[in-house]
């Protein structure tokens, strides 16, 4: 007899050759790239799924839907190049130190701003990301102000343009599949469960005993961390920032969009949505250059996946397969032990019959 874990072996198998496709996909994506400008569109897909993944540590666990992420981006970009420029650090010593700072900054601002929930919550995310926006935008005797910060690249200029593309693509994928294994760990774990109890019922996860302020800041600070690691690598990629740029509302928008869209509940669903939202952005950018058309292609895309599929393409794809899957079968494996007791049990029915 087949026991239910065996009869999901075949899933497990599919899954793991997709894995291994996808991960075959990516290492050879440079390779096919046409020309140096589709091998950027790559990289900046690569750094959207990064931080849209990153965000997905509070979004997913959590439920807590914040907008001002690229407050931590930004910052995670700005300390990695004023470290650099000020401390003189090597760039990926700038980059590990500038986000450690960002994630010990995230303590006191997720300590203020997990107190309060859903659109409070939304509310405070904005103000954070204004705020740090005036900060930089104004401060110019230190982060250069309205005129942007020009970042020193790493590879030296003796490096052309497309192998520098080449290799911020494999050290952003390097960063994604980090990001990923995390997320995955935690959502095994005893923590992530709590986490998940949070985002269903938080206060019967607090009342079964579940620390539930203690659970969201450090997913909070998780989300932080990873979220300025994205955006001090990207800083190193571009070589300059903009603070109108790096401490937009709408590029807190975009990962909220991109994880949506692939379902904020499952593993690659922001690496989907990033996919798909990075691509069509930089499509709309390419066709009609300073418009603001893709934002309307944006908000009408949104809006679908709010009435069509509102946990995700991810989620949605597989319930669609489980409708057409056998039901599992409720035989389970009986050890020649338990067989033994079972017969011993029995009465017996032949010595009475003889009677």
């Amino acid at each position: 007899m087949r026991s239910d874990s065996e009869a999901l072996n075949p899933l497990r198998v599919v899954k793991l050759v997709a894995l291994l496709a996808l991960a075959a996909l990516v290492l050879a994506f440079p390779g096919l790239a046409p020309d140096a400008f589709i091998l950027s569109v790559g990289v900046v897909i690569m750094s959207y799924a990064v931080l849209a993944t990153s965000w997905n540590f509070v979004g997913g666990f959590t439920g807590y839907i914040s907008l001002g992420h690229a407050a931590y981006s930004g910052l995670g970009g700005y300390a990695t190049a004023l470290l650099i420029l000020h401390a003189d650090l090597n760039s990926w010593v700038a980059l590990l130190l500038g986000a450690l700072l960002v994630a010990a900054l995230a303590v006191p601002i997720g300590v203020a701003s997990l107190r309060v929930r859903g659109a409070s919550f939304v509310i405070v995310s904005i103000a954070l990301v204004l705020i740090t926006l005036l900060v930089f935008q104004s401060w110019g005797s230190f982060t250069g102000g309205s005129n942007g910060l020009r970042v020193p690249r790493p590879f030296g200029p003796d490096v052309l343009r497309p192998e520098q593309h080449e290799r911020f693509f494999y050290l952003h994928a390097a960063l994604l599949a980090v990001a990923l294994l995390c997320w995955w760990a935690i959502n095994r774990s005893r923590f992530g469960t709590g986490l998940k109890a949070i985002r269903e019922d938080e206060d019967k996860a607090q009342s079964l005993g579940v620390p539930t302020f203690a659970y969201k800041l450090v997913a909070f600070v998780i989300s932080a961390f990873f979220t300025a690691l994205g955006g001090g690598l990207y800083a190193l990629w571009f070589g300059f920032l903009d603070p109108i740029f790096q401490f937009s509302i709408l590029a807190g928008s975009y990962l909220v969009l991109m994880s949506l869209l692939g379902g904020i509940r499952s593993l690659f669903g922001p690496l989907l949505g990033a996919v798909i939202v990075g691509y069509a952005v930089e499509y709309f950018k390419a066709q009609y250059g300073d418009t603001q058309f893709h934002l309307v292609a944006m908000g009408l895309l949104l809006a679908a996946v709010v009435l069509f599929m509102p946990d995700g393409i991810i989620p949605a794809l597989t319930d669609l397969v489980n409708r057409f899957r056998p039901q599992a079968a409720s035989i389970r494996e009986v050890s020649q032990g338990e067989l033994a007791e079972a017969r011993a049990a029995e009465p017996p029915a032949k010595e009475e019959a003889h009677r």
